[in-house]
């Protein structure tokens, strides 16, 4: 069943295949003297471009980071090597995945969610027990998984934050892995599903969430590791944060005005607290909340809302200051204590010689202090 037959009204966020349809379809049309792997819709050139952009072609950039990552990325799943995408929370690696699987196989949706209560069953298949009941163990009794579906299909599986899994459920992925084949005990002996061509596993894990589970060096074997880290670079942390926030809002982008210095004040909040270190050479503890990219796309996109609908219209920086809150309050209570450090020391000092800082410190007085 398609996307399209599921729902006929407007939805919150679109799969990558649907929303870059028009940017895959004419990567299509100028990639037919490229060379294709056996099962990819698109060649190599092709996926890098839909990724990393190409303005001749009026191709979005997607991913920023690091390129070289991206052609490294390709080449593991050219071959059979799963692609194992790791690093901090909210770095991209989900969106890397998707991107990666809609490019190649027009469709990501094939994904696992890792949990604790997932199960092999969820990675491999299980059963209409009604119909099994009254068939037996038949293939139309049989529902198959993401992982199943893409072995057939010769298509991408995501496997999202599989080191949530069990480490017992996380190694059966381990024969599949290697074999390329699922064993199907109960329709009888060498009952198995081969994967078809362009069948491949790129899966993710966060490095410092709660719940984790180490991966077996027999599964680590069947992956390559590619590390995706924060952006470094501050002005392009501004620059991207400028183009998804007006991504984001949409038609609304021309009713709001986005300060320029606002959005500067959020990064280096930002920056610092993820780094431990200002701009002018200071040390300050960081705190175990995540400060990434994505997140200050939200803190930005919550502000740029809140001017319109409750506000002038205008961002300030003032409900950076309150929409902070939300990111750094969750889990550490000494997370407090770190970001009232901050103010008292950073943001104080640069609130007597800036407007903009001095609003974003007298609002957080009343959270911070």
């Amino acid at each position: 069943m398609s996307q399209q037959s599921l729902s006929t009204t407007a939805v919150i966020r679109e799969s990558a295949e649907v929303r870059f349809a028009d940017e895959l379809q004419r990567l299509t049309l100028a990639d037919k003297d490229n060379p294709k792997p056996q099962g990819w819709l698109r060649s190599p050139r092709a996926v890098r471009r839909f990724i990393l952009g190409d303005d001749e072609l009026k191709i979005s950039q997607k991913f920023f980071g690091d390129d070289a990552l991206i052609d490294r990325a390709i080449v593991t799943l050219l071959g059979r090597q799963g692609l194992m995408l790791v690093g901090e929370p909210g770095t991209a690696k989900s969106m890397l995945s998707e991107l990666l699987a809609a490019a190649i196989s027009g469709d990501s949706g094939l994904t696992i969610q890792g949990t604790a209560g997932t199960t092999e069953d969820h990675i491999k298949y299980s059963w209409n027990y009604a119909l099994l009941l009254a068939e037996g163990p038949t293939q139309r009794a049989l529902v198959s998984s993401p992982l199943y579906q893409g072995m057939v299909q010769g298509k991408m599986v995501r496997f999202e934050e599989i080191t949530r899994c069990p480490p017992e459920i996380q190694d059966v992925l381990v024969s599949l892995m290697s074999e390329k084949q699922m064993m199907i005990p109960e329709m009888g002996e060498g009952a198995r599903v081969s994967a078809c061509p362009g069948f491949n596993l790129i899966a993710t894990a966060n490095l410092r969430d709660r719940g984790v589970h180490e991966m077996s060096a027999a599964l680590k074997r069947r992956f390559n590791f590619e590390t995706v880290r924060p952006i470094q670079d501050p002005a392009f942390e501004i620059e991207l944060i400028n183009m998804q926030l007006k991504r984001e809002l949409g038609d609304l982008t021309n009713t709001i005005a986005i300060p320029e210095n606002v959005i500067e004040l959020l990064v280096t909040t930002f920056q610092e607290l993820r780094s431990g270190n200002t701009r002018y050479g200071g040390n300050i503890q960081t705190p175990d909340a995540v400060m990434s990219s994505a997140e200050a796309v939200n803190i930005a996109y919550a502000c740029a809302l809140e001017a319109h609908y409750l506000g002038d219209g205008v961002l300030n920086a003032g409900a950076v200051a309150r929409q902070l809150i939300g990111v750094v309050l969750k889990d550490n209570a000494d997370d407090i204590k770190r970001i009232r450090y901050y103010m008292d020391n950073v943001a104080r000092e640069r609130a007597r010689h800036s407007d903009v800082w001095k609003a974003f410190f007298n609002a957080s007085k009343e959270f911070w202090r």
